[in-house]
């Protein structure tokens, strides 16, 4: 008891006041999630009012709180320049560890939901340019009817930007085309594709003959870009079959399906596709499919190997793979 007694006396009462005094207006200048996700809105669009309409809020609100992150910090986040801003060296480094606190708090977000039932959240999905065109829509809309408390966001890109985003945790499942293999990420093939050589009505390969592998370094080609699961399978086909990709005189090389088939569809040259792409210009005699058979590829689903899968993930998994399993039996 003299102890307690003594302790008492050393423990000056205006002390404690002051304490808690500095512990609650700590607590009360603490960011919130929410100032985050408006510094990350302004910085991507680099504009306070695109972004407060983005937001659905007030511009003076995206501004109050931009306002008290540099005001509060005492760090300038952003030069305004003018009627626009951009980004200080500041505020690019801190963009990096803003991004991977929002997406740490959308994972806890998730696995919180998983524990309360059923998928729910939000679901984000990267697929390449083919998969997200073509193939994925209808499987979407399926999972859409299955699970309606989760909201899809899907993103397209190609092969090597769909593995990134997974990576880097802004995709919670990604769905790329061919034979692709990426450290830290879980692969599942989970349909059949297949390549098609695609020339307009005037090319000399129009006619149907049968086309020789030596025959494909006479031709021009419009090639999809680099990083394309389209280029890379072709070219890992070429090899296979003894020809060096380099060899082919490319063109052009363009950033999407479409472009490859109007560039196609404007000259005498030769491009490469998947048929579901290809497919609704074939029926309308628009371009024809060369006689030159290219192997099976694949569509293969991209998870991250140590990010916890959530409800909403595994679901969106086990419709692929009936829907593979049901592809497959018929």
């Amino acid at each position: 008891m003299q102890d307690l007694f003594a302790l008492e006396r050393l423990i000056n009462p205006t002390d404690i006041y002051s304490r808690n005094v500095r512990f609650f207006r700590t607590k009360a200048y603490l960011m919130t999630l929410d100032q985050i996700r408006i510094f990350i809105e302004v910085a991507g669009r680099e504009h306070v009012t695109r972004a407060a309409q983005a937001l659905n809020m007030t511009q003076s609100a995206v501004s109050a709180a931009i306002s008290s992150l540099e005001t509060r910090h005492t760090v300038t986040l952003f030069n305004r320049v003018g009627r626009r801003i951009e980004l200080t060296q500041e505020g690019r480094l801190f963009l990096a560890e803003a991004q991977a606190l929002l997406r740490r708090a959308e994972e806890t977000e998730r696995f919180l939901a998983d524990l309360g039932g059923e998928a729910s959240g939000v679901l984000r999905v990267h697929a390449s340019q083919t998969v997200a065109s073509y193939w994925l829509p209808p499987h979407l809309v399926r999972y859409r009817d299955l699970y309606p408390r989760v909201q899809i966001q899907l993103s397209p890109g190609n092969t090597s930007t769909v593995a990134a985003a997974v990576l880097e945790g802004t995709s919670d499942i990604g769905v790329v085309e061919g034979e692709v293999e990426f450290p830290g990420l879980i692969k599942e093939v989970v349909a059949e594709d297949r390549l098609v050589i695609i020339v307009g009505n005037q090319h000399p390969w129009a006619d149907g003959m049968q086309v020789s592998p030596e025959d494909l370094t006479r031709t021009t080609w419009i090639m999809r870009e680099p990083g394309s699961g389209t280029r890379a399978a072709f070219q890992a086909d070429l090899r296979a079959l003894g020809l060096d990709p380099d060899t082919l005189p490319i063109a052009l090389e363009m950033p999407s399906n479409e472009a490859c088939l109007a560039a196609v569809e404007a000259g005498s040259s030769a491009t490469v596709l998947s048929r579901r792409a290809a497919l609704p210009r074939l029926l309308v005699g628009s371009f024809h499919e060369v006689n030159f058979e290219l192997p099976v590829r694949h569509f293969s689903t991209l998870r991250h190997a140590e990010r916890h899968a959530a409800k909403s993930v595994q679901a969106m998994m086990d419709l692929l793979r009936n829907a593979q399993r049901e592809e497959l039996a018929a």
